[in-house]
């Protein structure tokens, strides 16, 4: 059978994990900032700490920003539940925002519609690794802290005023005017759990993109517990993978083009993405037109394991009183499924993958 998921790890990741336990230094240390300073390096964020998990990296960022308890925060339906619990946990609102079908993501328009609502703060879920309407969403005003547990090492072009003349002055420097997914919101989280393109074995890293906010973010973070902080024995794993990233994603990218094709051959379809380098492949995401047990059926047959894509997404987790104004996502929590996509997928799997892709039911 072929699984949906593997956390490609390779003898790379193994052997600096097994050097990290010979050397009996396990805990927060020398790893971990070794890994920060590669992250910045990488994504070029002005600072970094790593956390244990995603929800202590939201629970500073939102000490950072000092938001008044029972603030309403803004969440895609479609984001995973830890930000639901987590906001709760930390008293605040959790505001469920409905997604656009073409890419499962928010917009302008149902960012603004949010705020209307009393929405004060979005975190931003680039679910898929596909961005969004990211500019549009920053200018209508409100604090972003972006997820960029799927998307991370996506790039779009900058766009400026000056953006002609910038551009040839780049070109002329051999460069290209583009932005890194996490450099649009004031905070961003990279999480490193066992299916993010980026992996630890868990835990997550909180970015401040720009010195402003990280001189306010460092005031939490330098008094932060050693309970809080990454253990090295996950920093040397995701110092590797951060290492591979490249490597892996052109992998992931190859892959994700074949399947697409033999995908477009039958009734079903993927999300909407650029093409280009504005996403980064997570999986691959099939939206059914027909019945997902039969399709399930099919896939298992021919051995091949299929997953639903939001099992553990916000709206797996709320009543059916509270999807009425989630019609969007609630059609596509039911209709979405994940194929088998990683770099380590062999090209006997990747074909038999691709042709049941062009045959689904």
């Amino acid at each position: 059978m072929i699984q949906t998921f593997s956390s490609t790890i390779r003898r790379k990741e193994m052997d600096a994990v097994l050097t990290c336990m010979v050397d009996e230094k396990t805990g927060p240390g020398e790893l971990n900032s070794k890994f920060i300073q590669a992250l910045k390096e990488f994504s070029g964020c002005d600072g970094a700490v790593a956390f244990r998990s995603p929800s202590i990296a939201l629970s500073y960022a939102l000490k950072a920003l000092d938001l008044p308890e029972n603030t309403s925060v803004m969440i895609s339906a479609l984001a995973p539940f830890w930000q639901y619990d987590a906001i709760q946990k930390l008293g605040y609102k959790p505001l469920v925002l409905d997604v656009e079908e073409q890419t499962g993501l928010v917009n302008a328009e149902i960012v603004q519609k949010g705020i209307s609502d009393g929405g004060r703060l979005l975190i931003l879920h680039e679910t898929m690794g596909i961005l969004p309407q990211i500019e549009e969403i920053i200018s209508l005003g409100i604090p972003v802290i972006e997820d960029i547990s799927h998307s991370f090492g996506a790039v779009l072009p900058e766009k400026t005023e000056n953006a002609e003349t910038e551009e040839n002055s780049e070109k002329k420097a051999g460069k290209k005017l583009e932005r890194k997914a996490g450099s649009f919101g004031i905070f961003s989280i990279l999480g490193l759990e066992e299916f993010d393109t980026v992996t630890g074995g868990g835990g997550a890293v909180l970015m401040a993109p720009q010195r402003r906010e990280w001189i306010v973010l460092k005031k939490y973070t330098d008094s932060a517990p050693r309970t809080d902080i990454l253990p090295d024995i996950n920093s040397a794993l995701a110092f590797i993978q951060l290492k591979e990233f490249n490597r892996n994603e052109q992998a992931r990218k190859t892959l994700f083009a074949v399947f697409q094709r033999s995908l477009m051959s039958g009734k079903n379809r993927t999300f909407v993405r650029d093409s280009d380098e504005a996403s980064t492949i997570w999986s691959f995401p099939v939206v059914l037109n027909g019945s997902v047990k039969d399709v399930k059926q099919y896939a298992s047959k021919k051995e091949i394991e299929i997953q639903p894509a939001y099992s553990d997404s916000v709206i797996a987790h709320l009543d059916e009183s509270q999807l009425k104004d989630l019609k969007t996502a609630k059609a596509l929590n039911l209709r979405t499924v994940l194929f088998p996509l990683y770099p380590r997928l062999g090209s006997e799997s990747a074909t038999k993958i691709a042709k049941v892709l062009g045959t689904l039911p």
